[in-house]
């Protein structure tokens, strides 16, 4: 897998507000199979002087499981999609935290298994978290190495 340089403007601290009564929903998917899901709150962080605010969510299933009851999901869209990234966007695996605040670390984001292979499952990354900017961190495009 080929990785941007780590950066450490693209590792914010985003305020974390808690979606009170969100009520469930089914994300589509890459396939016919639906997740589904609940939004756990909202995070709101400055990148490069812009204000910019990420659903996270929280798995239904997986939070029954004692190994992904702290688990939250942040998927999201930026302008490296489709060239520098994976057309279909990236993600970020976050933790319930204690407080308020969660550190988004986007050199930490990767490309969801469907970059690799069409046969998974891959949550749809909402047109709501779109960043409209370059988050030039993480996992770049993955391209397959022609056969000789």
């Amino acid at each position: 897998m080929d990785f941007f340089q780590p950066d450490t403007s693209f590792r914010v601290i985003a305020f974390l507000e808690r979606t009170a009564d969100a009520i469930p929903f089914m994300m589509p998917t890459t396939t016919d199979r639906l997740s589904e899901e609940v939004v756990y709150g909202v995070a709101d962080f400055t990148l490069n002087g812009q204000k910019y605010s990420l659903e996270v969510y929280q798995n239904l299933e997986l939070m029954e499981t004692a190994e992904y009851k702290d688990y939250l999901f942040l998927p999201f869209l930026d302008n490296t999609n489709g060239d520098e990234t994976y057309a279909g966007g990236r993600y970020l695996d976050l933790a319930i935290p204690e407080g308020n605040s969660v550190i988004l670390d986007f050199n930490r984001a990767y490309n969801p298994y469907c970059a690799y292979n069409k046969k998974y499952s891959c949550p749809i990354v909402p047109k709501r978290n779109y960043l409209n900017t370059k988050i030039m961190a993480g996992v770049r495009s993955f391209k397959q190495k022609s056969k000789k």
